[in-house]
């Protein structure tokens, strides 16, 4: 049962969306990763771009590629059955992208990881430019996570301060570029996720600001800590009070994202969250 030339190759269409959505579910449901890309929207996002290309056995779904255009590089997703790995298909899917890409290289999207399309990507040049762990707390245990001293915390506004409190504790962080206070401010105001009463600003004892956690649906979208108030536990009293805000409005998990790099992995973990995959991204010029 080798190789690829039983499949019939063809373009995929909205009326594919199901099978894309169904294969990226099985891809997810062996790998882990990113678990929105499970979702319907996410799927026609990432694959059905400007051309779309799938391999079909039997009626089914094997693996299919998605190649955006009007950018340089062209962004690409591509997914393989966990059940048809190990054919070339992997490398099939790139020969179609950088086809389609043409010169100006190639930027992969990769959703849901797994360790063999990352030895794929190093063997065809591919550069890793971006490694993200997903991270999931089950709801049922929740951390015990005492105030730090003199620190209160309260439901963030949507103003300046909040953008002043993001910008102080993700400024030294390597690459930081800062987005105009208007932008993002209303890139949170206009997600119809975003939970306004699960979003907290941090003060110290002077009224301060020491740091804030946004959230998104049940997602923990973005915890900063400014400079001064760094270990403290500050930024794990800001997650425990969202964990406990999220089990009492009746969800069973919190999910957030960390980069492969971010020391914050470790106190994510601390305070129960556990490993669900991981998302990258890889570079071909």
């Amino acid at each position: 049962m080798g190789g690829t030339g039983a499949l019939e190759w063809r373009e995929c269409g909205e009326d594919d969306l199901p099978a894309l959505t169904g294969l990226a579910q099985a891809c997810l449901a062996t790998d882990g990763g990113l678990p929105l890309f499970g979702r319907t929207p996410l799927v026609r996002a990432r694959l059905l771009q400007a051309r779309t290309h799938g391999a079909w056995s039997g009626g089914g779904l094997v693996a299919a590629v998605g190649v955006g255009a009007g950018r340089t590089p062209a962004t690409a997703t591509g997914l393989v059955h966990p059940a048809w790995r190990g054919r070339g298909l992997g490398g099939a899917l790139l020969d179609r992208a950088e086809k389609h890409a043409g010169d100006g290289g190639v930027l992969v999207t990769t959703e849901t990881w797994n360790p063999g399309a990352e030895e794929l990507f190093a063997q065809r040049g591919y550069t890793r430019t971006f490694l993200e762990w997903v991270l999931r707390h089950d709801l049922d245990a929740l951390p015990e996570v005492a105030a730090p001293d003199g620190v209160t915390v309260e439901p963030a506004a949507l103003g300046p301060e909040l953008f002043a409190t993001y910008r102080a504790s993700f400024a030294d962080r390597p690459g930081f570029v800062e987005p105009e206070a208007d932008e993002w401010l209303g890139d949170l105001r206009d997600d119809e996720d975003f939970r306004p009463e699960l979003t907290l600003l941090a003060r110290g004892p002077n009224g301060e600001s020491a740091g804030f956690v946004t959230v998104l649906d049940n997602w923990i979208d973005q915890v900063g800590v400014v400079p001064g108030w760094r270990g403290r536990r500050v930024g794990a009293y800001l997650v425990a009070r969202v964990l406990l805000g999220l089990a009492d409005a009746g969800a069973d998990a919190a999910w957030l994202c960390v980069n492969d790099d971010n020391p914050a992995a470790g106190l994510y973990r601390r305070l129960g969250f556990r490993d669900f995959g991981r998302r990258a991204r890889y570079l071909h010029d």
